[in-house]
């Protein structure tokens, strides 16, 4: 299995550096309107600490920190993780109280099967889809047994389209058939236990599906 591409890393690293002050205002209370997704993670928070909670959970992808707050609150030991430093430091400052790492989602700094939970909230968007098995592998890998993800993106406009390129604000970044992630994190020993798809409002710039996919280490 080959390494992500780290030209394309680079870049997107670079663009979220750049804007991450803005993406703070503007995003400063992601889940205020949101509550299906809230639902979802406090379902996600029960079943992790009921299966002991493990080493932790770590919230992938975790911007200016806001849902690493969020998921401290529901009672996790939650720390955040994020390629882009500008990102990590403003996480830094808003939350002294955790833990927040620069680091790269194919290549946790986190030893095999020590994490009892992994959010991936929109932080797989802008992988191109041939190197997305490199990091479901690496989450599949420090999850414990029992451990659960829970990943959120963007769908395809039907089943016929297995990924689909957009064009994002900061980035290009991807859609996925919600039946071909599952079928990826499967190929992890990654089984799906819930699927949730949030309707698009007629109001909403993007007329694309939302998709939350729950799933375990078998």
């Amino acid at each position: 299995m080959s390494e992500p591409d780290p030209v394309h890393l680079h870049a997107t690293r670079e663009a979220y550096d750049a804007i991450a002050p803005t993406y703070a205002e503007l995003f400063h209370d992601p889940l205020a309107d949101r509550p299906w997704e809230r639902a979802l993670l406090g379902a996600f928070a029960e079943l992790v600490r009921a299966n002991g909670g493990g080493g932790g959970v770590a919230d992938l992808g975790c911007g200016p920190g806001q849902v690493t707050a969020y998921l401290h609150g529901l009672g996790l030991r939650a720390f955040g993780v994020d390629a882009s430093p500008v990102m990590v430091e403003l996480a830094r400052a808003a939350n002294p109280g955790l833990r927040f790492e620069v680091g790269s989602m194919a290549a946790l700094d986190v030893e095999d099967g020590a994490l009892g939970g992994v959010l991936s909230r929109w932080s797989v968007i802008h992988t191109p889809p041939q190197d997305l098995p490199v990091i479901l592998a690496e989450i599949a890998r420090v999850l414990a047994p029992g451990g659960h993800l829970l990943v959120e993106f963007p769908a395809t406009d039907g089943p016929h389209h297995e990924t689909q390129a957009y064009d994002h604000a900061v980035a290009t970044a991807y859609r996925w058939s919600p039946d071909r992630l599952a079928g990826l994190l499967r190929e992890q020993g990654l089984a799906e236990s819930a699927r949730l798809v949030i309707e698009p409002q007629p109001t909403d710039r993007r007329q694309f599906q939302e998709v939350q996919l729950l799933a375990y280490k078998a």
